[in-house]
């Protein structure tokens, strides 16, 4: 049991750093203004992560039936289509306020006071719950068919998700600590870096979705 719940856990970690969630969490790191704020992001991916997943597996695992797979195939378009909102967003704000403009505007808030920045960190924080709920979702159906091969029990079934869970989200808060360390040092020294870092981050998140969406619906099963 201990050695299942261990494999749970170190395969968790290795699906933090599946390409639509790298996509996802570095969009969300460039919002972020601190690297403790990154990193909470990241944590509170993977809780939302393991929130739906576990309700999902768990689900599927006490009615004894798979998730269909036209319904597993649309989360996976919708994740794509998230990923190419979020992507659009970065390049949005780059083009609107500029790397400089952005610079004041954080020595701003700090001039300002705590409650405003308190305020901004509540909505990031929401923003990366709702898109770890998301991922969750769209990443249910594979894990229930590798739990429903390695455990024999509804019980051991739950565990074994909840294992998993825990290793996405350590993965994903250390993938977030990884992404911000140049993040905070393009912000404080390197300005122009920071918006081809930027730019590049927009770029590849609509890439990563306009995959997905392509693997969900020109590939997959809503052809058929």
């Amino acid at each position: 049991m201990a050695y299942l719940l261990a494999i749970g856990f170190l395969i968790g970690m290795r699906h933090a750093l599946e390409a639509d969630h790298v996509a996802a969490v570095a969009t969300l790191a460039t919002r972020a203004r601190s690297t403790a704020e990154c990193v909470r992001q990241g944590a509170l991916w993977g809780v939302g992560h393991t929130a739906t997943l576990f309700l999902f597996g768990t689900l599927v695992l006490l009615v004894d039936q798979a998730i269909p797979a036209r319904l597993a195939a649309g989360l996976e378009l919708a994740v794509g289509l998230m990923l190419i909102g979020l992507g659009i967003d970065v390049i949005r704000r780059v083009v609107r306020d500029g790397v400089q403009v952005q610079t004041q505007v954080r020595e701003h808030d700090e001039e300002i006071g705590h409650a405003h920045d308190h305020g901004r960190q509540r909505r990031g924080g929401m923003r990366a719950l709702l898109v770890g709920l998301m991922h969750g979702m769209a990443g249910s159906a594979a894990l229930i068919l590798l739990t429903l091969d390695r455990t024999t029990s509804i019980g051991m079934g739950m565990v074994y998700i909840g294992m998993f869970g825990l290793g996405s989200t350590l993965g994903m808060a250390l993938l977030s600590l990884t992404i911000a360390i140049p993040m905070r040092v393009s912000a404080d020294s390197l300005s122009r870096f920071q918006g081809r870092l930027h730019w590049a981050v927009g770029l590849l998140s609509m890439v990563v979705g306009a995959i997905a969406i392509y693997d969900a619906g020109v590939a997959g099963v809503w052809v058929r």
